[in-house]
């Protein structure tokens, strides 16, 4: 299968230089734990959080609506057994793509369930046309079309992953 580059690595290493100020200046003062999703968003958490110079915790909460290759959500599983206690805490829950709104609609809410002081949203990417539940991320990386992608944490039936940069699956 080919791949065609989309948003090149130093595109994203520059965005998210920018989101990490943006976020640094928002959470100045404010007791920041960031939540990753697991497993996609651990490249872009790696990037991201060495942008943010102010103290700040991290956290991994594993959450899956796909199985295998699929494009099509299913029944959302949340496992956040390394996700510390967060109430009292302001958290940035970071996904790495917002497909259907599904999977980070219900995040939020269960963070909020744990006691958090407030939840806002990063995603690294944001897919336009699929979106079937109303969440709008506080922070956004990119917005890109209706097709599938893979690199940089994204992946095809668990590939990919590795990519340096987000690109276009060619099937």
């Amino acid at each position: 299968m080919a791949v065609e580059p989309l948003i090149s690595e130093s595109q994203i290493r520059d965005r998210l230089a920018e989101l990490g100020r943006q976020i640094e200046e928002d959470y100045r003062s404010r007791p920041l734990t960031i939540v990753a999703v697991l497993t996609g968003s651990l490249i872009a958490l790696a990037d991201l959080v060495r942008q943010i110079h102010i103290p700040h915790r991290i956290a991994l909460v594993q959450a899956s609506s796909y199985r295998g290759a699929t494009t099509t959500s299913t029944t959302l599983v949340i496992n956040d057994a390394f996700a510390p206690d967060v109430s009292g805490r302001d958290v940035l829950l970071l996904d790495d793509i917002l497909d259907t709104g599904q999977t980070l609609a219900n995040l939020v809410r269960h963070i909020q369930d744990r006691g958090a002081a407030s939840v806002k949203t990063a995603v690294l990417l944001r897919k336009i046309g699929r979106q079937v539940v109303p969440i709008e991320p506080d922070y956004c990386g990119f917005v890109i079309p209706d097709v599938f992608v893979i690199g940089y944490g994204l992946d095809f039936d668990d590939d990919y992953r590795h990519l340096p940069y987000v690109g276009v699956l060619q099937q």
